[in-house]
């Protein structure tokens, strides 16, 4: 079928250039609209924390991601008429802002800080920072610095662009090397580059459109173009290598494209289909932040295997025979054909070696120490960095996200009725008592009580910073036990919400769905390869040794960002910690680019062996076929994940280590050294499959 779909492409070449053409355009103002439509929220739709900034939105008129906090660096904090002076220019800048309501300013070491509560949702919020600092500024008086979650991400927006452009000048040129390296000076080098283009446009222009109605992360941007740019490329390598294999055996143009995508195309069209079902599977983590990078994942790869189909083989068809000529590369064949056979004569050692190292580095994932994500982390030249400093040395971290207690007493007046005030009063108490809280502010007016009387709040200041462990024992005590022990009335509930809250939210919602989404994708990837491969055996093993570098890259953030192992060489901050939703998106992206490399190896294998039926050759010169190949993609794999840990967001850092670890152990331990030796030391049980003749 995929060689009736080359020629039927072939003759409508000019329509599919002409389609790509408008894609591309498409994607590159699409990607100039982007970043105002993205933002960091990690909300849990149905959770208490949620369920609190709603009731704090729609009757307190504020919402904790809408909200901005304004610092002013003075000499003398307490000079009374100096904090009425600043007073009045916050709230006529609160003014220039829908809704926005400024609160009294409150006293620090060296400074005065106040909020500016907002309706706005995060999206809009962030958009508004430039008007809220413009306001500010237009008035004589001390220096003015905007901070708050908004801000931060508004100061964010610029900083990704900026990562993405030095990911980009260092994963493109690497992968130019890696291309000229095993193709040598051709023509044909610059067809993946070209299909990589289209591949990142088209998807970006689809995001642009998705994000006008699903909330999407600010990684996404990053995300697709630097995997996009891994993808295309291996991809579109994969295909000239093939496409050029079959010129050099006489085939035309057209014939040459069509036997390569009968075989490298279909490989592709399998392994960019189990990329997409593994990253697919994020969509169905119930966390806003992580199912938007799901659905980029998905997006990107199945753009790549369009590109493949479409564009690639009309420019191998317009490259004709021109992609066969070349200048010699480095000419890495003898190592490839001596190495498989001394593989196979040293099986058990090498599987028991390759199976020790992945282990070893795996072990440290026993302390992985996860959080939501931080603040401490944040690039420290944009004024909102600059205020978050100011405010840990003067008033103290959890100033910037501080944890909102709300109270529905049930009824109109009820908020203000003396069971519930002494309730109120009592949670007070306790929370002054307890280790974390800095600052705990209540009442029986507004703003601590709505409008209608029904509603209440407490608002708690923390000691530590956004993420940490202290702060998210601190909610779950809250929960827990400080909630149940003020007793408030019959008929009254409360709600913890804030950022710290929603942290916590985030995590055991994330977490609590993880175990269910690694066993589905171990179970339809099987699947997938028992289909392909005709196989029972192949396929468990196959899954199993996906699992390792994953696990080796676990191990790996633990010693870079726990440890400090490493990350001054690679040019990153030690954190003692990894954000929460790395560890999921790293696994659903290695597991599905892991079958790409097994698919791309074992596919060849098997072909071999239903010729000679000779496992021990078949793995032999299967290798020999694929492994060169194989380890330029991954090269060129990390070359691009590389382009992450170049950047200076700490949560996409960690990202592109642990992309880049596994990738290089997958292709240099696991399909190079495991996967070979295992095939070999199973022999004929690796094609068992039941009511199948076994051959020897």
């Amino acid at each position: 079928m995929l060689e009736q779909w080359t020629r039927a492409i072939f003759r409508a070449r000019l329509v599919v250039l002409c389609a790509w053409g408008v894609v591309l355009v498409a994607g590159i103002v699409a990607s100039t609209q982007l970043p105002s439509l993205l933002t960091n929220s990690f909300v849990v739709p149905g959770t208490g924390s949620d369920r609190a900034g709603k009731l704090l939105a729609a009757h307190f008129g504020e919402r904790p991601e809408g909200t901005f906090l304004v610092v002013f660096p003075v000499r003398h904090p307490s000079d009374a008429a100096l904090r009425r002076r600043l007073f009045r220019r916050l709230e006529a800048a609160a003014r220039a802002l829908p809704g926005g309501r400024a609160l009294p300013l409150q006293p620090g070491g060296g400074l005065l800080y106040g909020e500016i509560a907002t309706r706005l949702e995060f999206q809009d919020a962030k958009r508004e920072t430039d008007v809220l600092r413009q306001a500010l500024r237009m008035r004589a008086g001390p220096a003015a610095l905007v901070t708050g979650q908004p801000a931060i991400q508004r100061d964010l927006d610029p900083i990704l662009a900026a990562d993405l452009l030095r990911g980009e000048l260092i994963a493109v040129p690497f992968a130019l090397l890696v291309l000229l390296a095993l193709f040598g000076v051709s023509l044909a080098v610059a067809i993946p580059f070209l299909v990589a283009a289209c591949t990142i446009a088209g998807t970006l222009a689809a995001v642009y459109a998705i994000a006008h109605a699903v909330p999407t992360t600010s990684f996404v941007t990053n995300l697709v173009t630097l995997i996009g740019l891994g993808l295309a490329v291996d991809y579109s390598l994969l295909i000239v290598h093939r496409f050029r294999d079959e010129l050099r055996g006489g085939s035309s143009p057209a014939d040459a494209a069509a036997r390569t995508m009968t075989t490298a195309g279909r490989a592709i069209v399998f392994s960019g289909t189990t990329v997409a079902i593994a990253l697919g599977m994020l969509t169905f983590v119930r966390v806003p932040f992580i199912r938007s990078l799901g659905l980029a994942g998905v997006l990107v790869s199945l753009v790549s295997i369009v590109a493949a189909l479409t564009l690639q083989p009309v420019l191998l068809g317009l490259l004709g025979a021109r992609a066969a000529w070349y200048w010699s590369g480095l000419g890495l064949g003898r190592l490839w054909r001596r190495l498989p056979p001394w593989i196979v004569r040293r099986r058990t050692n090498v599987l028991v070696a390759a199976t020790a190292s992945l282990l070893a580095l795996a072990a440290p994932l026993v302390v992985l120490r996860l959080v939501p994500a931080s603040f401490a982390g944040i690039p420290a030249s944009p004024e909102s960095a600059r205020a978050l400093a100011l405010l840990r040395v003067g008033a103290g971290p959890g100033v910037v996200t501080p944890t909102q207690v709300v109270v529905d007493a049930g009824a109109a007046g009820h908020a203000r009725a003396r069971p519930v005030q002494r309730a109120v009063a009592r949670l007070a108490a306790e929370l002054i008592r307890d280790s974390e809280p800095l600052v705990v502010a209540s009442g029986s007016r507004s703003p601590y009580v709505d409008p209608t009387g029904r509603y209440a709040r407490l608002v708690v200041l923390g000691r530590h910073e956004y993420g940490s462990s202290q702060e998210r024992a601190f909610v779950r005590r809250l929960r827990n036990r400080l909630l149940p022990d003020a007793r408030f009335p019959a008929g009254t509930w409360a709600e913890v919400g804030g950022a710290p809250a929603e942290g916590v939210d985030f995590l055991a919602t994330a977490y609590s769905a993880f175990p269910w989404l690694v066993l589905a994708v171990l179970v339809v990837t099987y699947l997938a390869l028992v289909r392909a491969f005709r196989s029972l055996v192949l396929p468990l093993t196959a899954v199993v040794a996906n699992l390792l570098p994953v696990a080796a890259a676990y191990g790996v953030l633990v010693l870079v960002f726990q440890w400090g192992v490493g990350a001054a060489a690679l040019g990153v901050e030690r954190a003692g910690h990894v954000e929460g939703w790395v560890p999921i998106v790293l696994f659903a992206t290695l597991f599905g680019l892991s079958m790409d490399y097994e698919v791309f190896l074992m596919t060849r294998v098997q072909e071999i062996w239903r010729r000679r039926h000779d496992t021990d050759r078949a793995v032999e010169l299967g290798l020999e076929r694929t492994g060169r190949v194989i380890t330029s993609a991954a090269l060129i794999m990390a070359g691009a994940f590389a382009g992450f840990i170049a950047g200076r967001v700490p949560g996409l850092q960690q990202l592109g280590v642990g992309l880049t670890a596994a990738v290089l152990l997958d292709a240099g331990v696991v399909r190079t050294f495991l996967v070979p030796s295992l095939a070999a030391v199973l022999g004929p049980r690796n094609w068992w499959f039941p009511g199948a003749r076994r051959a020897t």
